[in-house]
Protein backbone atom coordinates (compact mmCIF):
# COMPACT_ATOMS: atom_id res chain seq x y z
CA UNK A 1 0.00 0.00 0.00
CA UNK A 2 1.47 3.35 -1.06
CA UNK A 3 1.54 6.36 1.22
CA UNK A 4 -0.61 9.20 -0.12
CA UNK A 5 0.73 12.71 -0.61
CA UNK A 6 -0.65 15.54 1.50
CA UNK A 7 -2.49 16.88 -1.57
CA UNK A 8 -4.08 13.47 -2.22
CA UNK A 9 -5.11 13.20 1.44
CA UNK A 10 -6.68 16.66 1.50
CA UNK A 11 -8.59 15.92 -1.71
CA UNK A 12 -9.99 12.70 -0.26
CA UNK A 13 -10.89 14.42 3.02
CA UNK A 14 -13.39 16.57 1.13
CA UNK A 15 -15.60 13.45 1.03
CA UNK A 16 -15.35 12.87 4.80
CA UNK A 17 -17.04 15.52 6.92
CA UNK A 18 -15.37 16.13 10.26
CA UNK A 19 -12.08 14.39 9.47
CA UNK A 20 -8.77 16.27 9.48
CA UNK A 21 -5.18 15.45 8.58
CA UNK A 22 -2.44 16.08 11.13
CA UNK A 23 0.54 14.25 12.60
CA UNK A 24 0.71 11.80 9.71
CA UNK A 25 -2.84 10.46 10.26
CA UNK A 26 -6.49 11.30 9.66
CA UNK A 27 -8.55 12.07 12.76
CA UNK A 28 -12.15 12.53 13.83
CA UNK A 29 -14.32 12.34 16.90
CA UNK A 30 -17.94 11.48 17.60
CA UNK A 31 -20.23 12.14 20.54
CA UNK A 32 -23.06 9.84 21.53
CA UNK A 33 -25.94 10.06 23.99
CA UNK A 34 -24.12 7.93 26.56
CA UNK A 35 -21.34 5.40 27.14
CA UNK A 36 -23.45 2.44 26.04
CA UNK A 37 -24.15 4.02 22.65
CA UNK A 38 -20.47 4.91 22.18
CA UNK A 39 -19.35 1.41 23.12
CA UNK A 40 -21.94 -0.19 20.83
CA UNK A 41 -20.57 1.77 17.87
CA UNK A 42 -17.01 0.91 18.89
CA UNK A 43 -17.94 -2.77 18.86
CA UNK A 44 -19.40 -2.49 15.36
CA UNK A 45 -16.29 -0.62 14.18
CA UNK A 46 -14.08 -3.29 15.77
CA UNK A 47 -15.76 -6.04 13.72
CA UNK A 48 -15.35 -3.99 10.53
CA UNK A 49 -11.71 -3.19 11.34
CA UNK A 50 -11.01 -6.87 11.91
CA UNK A 51 -12.68 -7.75 8.60
CA UNK A 52 -10.49 -5.19 6.83
CA UNK A 53 -7.40 -6.21 8.83
CA UNK A 54 -6.82 -2.54 9.58
CA UNK A 55 -7.20 -1.26 13.11
CA UNK A 56 -7.75 2.29 14.36
CA UNK A 57 -5.91 4.11 17.08
CA UNK A 58 -8.81 5.23 19.22
CA UNK A 59 -9.88 6.38 22.63
CA UNK A 60 -13.16 6.55 24.48
CA UNK A 61 -14.17 8.66 27.46
CA UNK A 62 -17.82 8.27 28.48
CA UNK A 63 -19.79 9.31 25.38
CA UNK A 64 -16.95 10.54 23.17
CA UNK A 65 -14.97 8.47 20.69
CA UNK A 66 -11.76 9.79 19.12
CA UNK A 67 -10.29 7.96 16.13
CA UNK A 68 -6.97 8.25 14.28
CA UNK A 69 -6.13 6.26 11.19
CA UNK A 70 -2.77 5.70 9.52
CA UNK A 71 -1.07 2.73 7.90
CA UNK A 72 1.96 1.86 9.98
CA UNK A 73 3.53 -0.30 7.25
CA UNK A 74 3.48 2.72 4.90
CA UNK A 75 4.41 5.23 7.62
CA UNK A 76 1.46 7.43 6.73
CA UNK A 77 -2.02 7.63 5.30
CA UNK A 78 -3.06 5.26 2.52
CA UNK A 79 -6.24 4.30 0.67
CA UNK A 80 -6.68 1.63 3.36
CA UNK A 81 -7.30 4.40 5.91
CA UNK A 82 -9.92 6.06 3.75
CA UNK A 83 -11.68 2.74 3.16
CA UNK A 84 -11.98 2.21 6.92
CA UNK A 85 -12.94 5.85 7.52
CA UNK A 86 -15.85 5.52 5.08
CA UNK A 87 -16.98 2.31 6.76
CA UNK A 88 -16.80 4.05 10.16
CA UNK A 89 -18.95 6.89 8.83
CA UNK A 90 -21.54 4.40 7.60
CA UNK A 91 -21.59 2.59 10.96
CA UNK A 92 -22.03 5.86 12.88
CA UNK A 93 -24.78 7.06 10.53
CA UNK A 94 -26.62 3.76 10.87
CA UNK A 95 -26.55 4.03 14.64
CA UNK A 96 -28.01 7.55 14.70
Amino acid sequence: MNKLSEDEINKKLKNLEGWIYKNNAIHTSFQFANFKDAFTVMTRIAFEAEAQQHHPNWGNVYNELEISLSTHDADGVTDKDFKLAKAIEEIVEASA
